[in-house]
């Protein structure tokens, strides 16, 4: 019995030893309640969380452990049939110690019944959980805040993708610069916004491959708004992994440089140009120096040769003798090529209509093509005045015709062009802004590369066989229109033609085509198919004080009479090709019945009446005419 006894008190019953564990935990709250909720047990844990011991809370309601604001919303009666009902109460939420602090908890409440079935009441668990929930607290404030932050950035588009590459989110800065809203393109592929050439090349793909395999992608290149445009963007991808290793996606940042990328151009472009000027400068000035200097050599030589021919009459002599003299004069026209490109030699600048120059220039220009090509002027009505000298101007357009015509051998297109434009700072090479005339003369040939381009103004620079060009002629065209204080620039792409564009300042007035020439004098088209002929009659009208038109075959006279609505005069040969003067009068007639028309043939008026219907209807003269001849028939009605 002793032994027993001894026993007993060595192991104390299950009961007992469970009590012992449970009244010897701290890290948990541990107590019961009875049916109505007051307290009937407390361990250690409880009064360390809690701050009671148990002489002072068993016996209590346990309600008291709630704040003011949970007691008044019936919140410790609810909990208790919320576990009666559901057989287990599990929430979290603020309690108050003895000394009035708030901690927050983790409270489970479970019924307890005794072996009958009967309630006899709960067992309530509470744990401090406070630091842990200021730590996921933390770290809500800190998501928050890194949202925010995000979502406020306006400048760069910041999202996710999915491993696949769908957009899983959306700021501000990506519906800014790209134009969707979160709810357009949150689950659709990235690969949207970039360009149809990109999407073909499979570059969204490759960007994600490459992202996954080295954690990151960086790259600049055109991207896709939402209505089509495009701009140019700076991209980065970074790969994001999960703490098991496995990719959680990507995080995608997109800015938009596209005026960076436009300004690093336009400063490359403006450091491009101004090489060219400084070497263009320099070729000049050494240019101009040599012919100046082979100049001096020429007039010794040609002053050489004017003296030898008075020392010998032996003929084989003197023709060794004009044969220099032909070379000295192909020198002297080679110098002055090389000084027009320099830019020294004199100007004699007027006030002048582009299109009037053109048109009196016109006939000229269509001899230096062929057959092949077809000749197109378009010229603009109200086209500015402008300050140029017309020879030199007829020069350098004539220039650009026979290079036009060079570079088309199986035929083509010529088209000559004028138009008011306004230009900003050096939207041309060299040139400030304000109000220019353009001049575009536009061929169908064979193009130019852009080194090619590049060296075109430099003198003796050619593309053409040798023996075919001198290399000269652009060049003259760029030393005109430098001293001219305009300029010049090349549009060409191998195989689809050249434009060359020749600005002029324009003045501060405007002239209208179908006004009065610019000195108020009448206007006459002169036609005849011999060039001599066509020129000497031109110098005569000129010498009368008319403004000369000119072409050289009856088609070429229908065009300048459609474009220049107010020529008072026609002055046509009548034997010409395709076309006869008394046909040409006739068409002109209808198209200008106010017209006055006058015939010239070197066959008598019966002779031509035999042959030609209608020739008595209009003015007639004789070839050869003289001055006095052409103005007498011209004052007669």
């Amino acid at each position: 019995m002793n032994d027993m006894s001894a026993s007993s008190s060595q192991n104390p019953p299950t009961e007992n030893r469970f009590q012992l564990l449970v009244s010897g935990i701290s890290d948990y709250a541990i107590y019961m309640l009875n049916t109505d909720g007051i307290v009937t047990s407390w361990n250690a844990g409880a009064q360390r969380f809690k701050g009671y011991t148990a002489d002072e809370i068993i016996g209590q309601h346990f309600s008291r452990f709630y704040t003011p604001e949970d007691q008044q919303t019936g919140l410790p009666a609810k909990a208790l049939a919320t576990a009666l009902r559901e057989g287990k109460f599990e929430a979290e939420g603020w309690r108050v110690r003895k000394d009035g602090t708030q901690f927050w908890t983790s409270v489970v409440i479970d019924p307890i019944y005794d072996t009958s079935g009967q309630h006899i009441g709960f067992a309530k668990v509470t744990r401090d959980i406070t630091e842990r929930r200021q730590a996921q607290e933390a770290l809500r404030e800190s998501e928050q805040r890194f949202r925010m932050l995000v979502q406020g950035v306006t400048d760069y588009a910041i999202y996710m993708l999915s491993p696949t590459g769908e957009v899983t989110n959306w700021n501000a800065g990506a519906e800014r610069i790209k134009g969707y809203s979160a709810d357009e393109v949150i689950g659709t592929s990235f690969s949207r916004f970039h360009t149809p050439e990109d999407q073909a090349a499979g570059l969204p793909a490759a960007a994600l491959a490459t992202a996954a395999r080295e954690g990151r992608f960086e790259r600049e290149g055109w991207r896709m708004r939402k209505d089509g445009t495009r701009f140019w963007a700076h991209v980065i991808l970074d790969a994001i992994y999960n703490d098991d290793g496995s990719l959680a996606g990507f995080a995608k940042i997109t800015r938009d440089i596209t005026e960076k990328k436009n300004a690093a151009e336009a400063l490359e472009r403006a450091n491009t140009a101004l090489f060219q000027s400084q070497k263009m400068e320099a070729i000049g000035q050494l240019t101009g120096g040599i012919a100046h200097d082979f100049n001096n050599l020429l007039s010794v030589i040609s002053s050489g040769l004017e003296v030898l021919p008075l020392k010998t009459e032996e003929p084989a002599e003197l023709k060794i003798v004009e044969s220099m003299k032909r070379a000295v004069d192909r020198g002297a026209t080679l110098t002055q090529q090389l000084l027009s490109f320099a830019r020294q030699q004199p100007l004699r600048p007027e006030k002048y209509n582009l299109n009037s120059v053109i048109n009196g220039f016109e006939a000229v220009l269509r001899r230096a093509g062929n057959s092949t090509i077809s000749f197109n002027l378009i010229l603009a009505n109200g086209l500015n005045t402008v300050m140029v000298d017309a020879p030199r101007f007829e020069t350098a357009l004539l220039n650009l015709v026979v290079n036009a015509r060079d570079a088309m051998p199986h035929g083509g297109q010529i088209s000559i062009s004028t138009s008011n434009v306004a230009l900003s700072d050096q939207q041309v090479s060299g040139l400030a802004a304000g109000q220019y005339v353009k001049v575009s003369v536009s061929d169908t040939g064979f193009g130019m590369s852009p080194e090619v381009i590049s060296r075109a103004f430099e003198p003796f620079f050619t593309t053409k066989e040798v023996g075919k060009g001198t290399g000269l002629g652009l060049s003259q065209v760029y030393g005109f229109m430098k001293q001219s204080e305009g300029g010049v620039e090349v549009e060409s792409t191998v195989g689809h033609g050249t434009t060359i564009n020749l600005y002029l300042p324009a003045l501060d007035e405007r002239s209208s085509d179908a006004a009065p020439s610019e000195d108020g004098s009448e206007k006459v088209l002169v036609v005849d198919d011999e060039p001599d002929v066509m020129e000497m009659a031109a110098a005569l009208f000129r010498s009368i004080g008319y403004e000369v038109f000119t072409a050289n075959n009856g088609p070429a006279a229908l065009e300048v009479l459609e474009r220049t609505k107010d020529i008072s005069v026609l002055f046509s040969d009548v034997m010409m090709p395709s076309m006869s003067g008394i046909e040409l009068a006739k068409r002109a007639r209808r198209l200008r019945p106010d017209m006055k028309i006058l015939l010239a043939s070197g066959y008598p008026l019966p002779a031509l009446k035999a042959q030609h219907n209608g020739v008595d209807e209009f003015a007639f003269i004789n070839k050869p005419y003289k001055l006095a001849d052409l103005a007498r028939r011209l004052r007669l009605p």
